[in-house]
């Protein structure tokens, strides 16, 4: 089996980390990240052989924040460049969306958005780390707000990665505290 990492793999992960006191099957965290259990289990495999995730051998693992952190910080815009495409209706990501809209300001319209038919703004649209990270995000703010974070350390602005690289990191630190 290949051990390189996928887009997937940085969902489960941080859909974990959004959430470090829950302990979820594999098919209980694919259905909350719209994969299958069995895509879960080749993720988790990927992480822990990449060291962005430990395992207590009994079946049971945990994201390593910190190396989530500087991976996220570091090496995913390089990885897993995103992709800007045109004008579409979406959700908004990157500085478009929660924490880094109440931060950042831009026009109406300048905002990345995930295309998708639920969206109710306009913007450039960027490629999701995942297909199914969008969906994932509607059902969970927590992993939307992460996910808006990596999305702006992946197409933003030297400003834009600084201040997602500092709320990543305090929201990395508050999942370690929890």
């Amino acid at each position: 089996m290949s051990m390189e990492l996928k887009g997937q793999d940085l969902l489960v992960l941080f859909k974990q980390a959004a959430h470090p006191a829950q302990t979820l099957t594999y098919a209980a965290l694919g259905e909350a990240v719209l994969l299958s259990a069995s895509q879960v289990h080749r993720s988790v495999r990927r992480c822990l052989a990449a060291g962005l995730a430990t395992s207590s051998g009994r079946g049971e693992w945990q994201a390593v924040r910190s190396a989530l952190l500087e991976f996220a910080v570091h090496g995913v815009r390089y990885a897993f460049p995103a992709t800007l495409g045109p004008v579409k209706r979406g959700i908004p990501t990157s500085f478009g969306a929660p924490p880094l809209s109440a931060r950042i300001s831009s026009p109406p319209g300048e905002a990345p958005v995930w295309a998708h038919p639920k969206g109710e703004v306009r913007g450039p649209s960027v490629s999701p780390i995942c297909a199914t990270a969008p969906n994932a995000a509607l059902i969970d703010p927590k992993l939307y707000h992460l996910l808006a974070l990596l999305d702006a350390l992946r197409t933003g602005r030297a400003r834009e990665r600084e201040l997602a690289k500092k709320l990543l990191a305090e929201a990395m630190g508050k999942a370690d505290a929890a």
